[in-house]
């Protein structure tokens, strides 16, 4: 089976070799190129030859046409990205500098003729052609509630969220959430088959229940709802969200979920188990601690693999709903430990 088709047999519930395995290696191309990240991050061909070099190195399944987050603020008129050879890029200079600015924030037309979707649609057409129909292929969704952040700062958005205009925050989540399903549209035309749905405020580690209901959920309702959930993953960066997943199934449909290594994963697997009933298919992703892997050993890497597997297949049964996969890998993770983690997912991962 190729990884793809063991992805589907994972989500299905239906017989497979082995289970998924991610391992999310990004910035890692730029060293493997011998490029600097601004370098690197300038072309498509670079960033597609980097996931294709990464996941010929380490075995995973996965490959990625993420360039760096703050790329979507460029379709905005964000000219200044930060690269650090040392970390990944972000933002450096916020296209709203006063509340005056979003009036005049403009979401384009057509994503993909705008000159920032150039080198990802190129990053695209390569994997495409080298593994679309084999792997899965994974892009970057910032959610509308979250993408704010990106556009002004995090403590600018958390002052207008929290005690600004209404008015003036639903206009601004409204531009938002155009742009979320816009994107969307664009990365399934162009390939991509996994679709990491990334909202902080989806977790009530960042806001309390209440706002999860009445904010988080209707805003990720409008999000998704032209295209579906098809391929979406539920992801709330490393912040706990067993206890929303419940109603993501109920409300969204989203039967993917990337749980939080914080999280109790075999909690979040019951809760999965229980609100997603046959036919619909359904994945319970175990994450690895990416930030303990930069200080833990081979042995000590391999020994938390072990145990997520064993959560996650419950014994090794075929059928297992589950994935084995990795947080956003920091530059400072040691590249013996991404061995030791995707081999021994492969080696503990095998069904029968």
């Amino acid at each position: 089976m190729t990884p793809l088709q063991v992805l589907a047999a994972a989500i299905d519930g239906t017989p497979a070799p082995r289970i998924p395995v991610f391992c999310n290696v990004l910035d890692q191309g730029a060293r493997e190129l011998g490029l600097s990240q601004r370098d690197y991050y300038a072309k498509g061909e670079h960033v597609a030859e980097g996931q294709l070099r990464m996941r010929r190195r380490f075995g995973h399944d996965n490959v990625w046409a993420l360039f760096y987050v703050g790329k979507e603020a460029e379709f905005f008129g964000c000219e200044q990205i930060l690269f650090d050879d040392a970390g990944a890029p972000n933002v450096a200079d916020y296209v709203i500098k006063s509340w005056d600015d979003i009036a005049r924030l403009e979401v384009p037309e057509d994503l993909t003729r705008h000159p920032a979707w150039a080198e990802t649609g190129r990053c695209l057409q390569i994997l495409r052609g080298e593994v679309g129909a084999t792997h899965p292929i994974c892009a970057y969704i910032t959610a509308s509630t979250s993408l704010p952040a990106l556009l002004m700062g995090m403590d600018h958005w958390m002052e207008l969220l929290m005690t600004g205009p209404e008015d003036l925050k639903q206009h601004l989540l409204e531009k938002c959430s155009e742009f979320v399903q816009k994107e969307l549209a664009a990365f399934r035309a162009a390939g991509a088959n996994v679709l990491i749905y990334s909202t902080p405020f989806g977790s009530t580690y960042f806001v309390g229940r209440r706002r999860f209901e009445s904010f988080s959920m209707p805003w990720m309702k409008r999000d998704l709802a032209p295209g579906g959930v098809g391929g979406v993953v539920y992801y709330c960066g490393m912040a706990p969200f067993n206890e929303v997943i419940g109603a993501v199934v109920d409300e969204l449909d989203i039967g993917i979920h990337y749980v939080s290594p914080l999280a109790d994963f075999a909690a979040a697997r019951d809760i999965l188990e229980a609100h997603r009933a046959p036919p619909k298919g359904y994945l319970a992703c175990g994450v690895v601690d990416d930030i303990r892997l930069i200080r833990w050993t081979p042995e000590e890497a391999r020994a938390e693999v072990k145990r997520l597997v064993e959560i996650g297949t419950r014994g090794g049964r075929q059928g297992s709903h589950f994935l084995f996969g990795t947080g956003v890998m920091p530059m400072a993770i040691p590249e013996a430990n991404i061995h030791a983690i995707v081999e021994a997912a492969l080696d503990y991962g095998r069904l029968g």
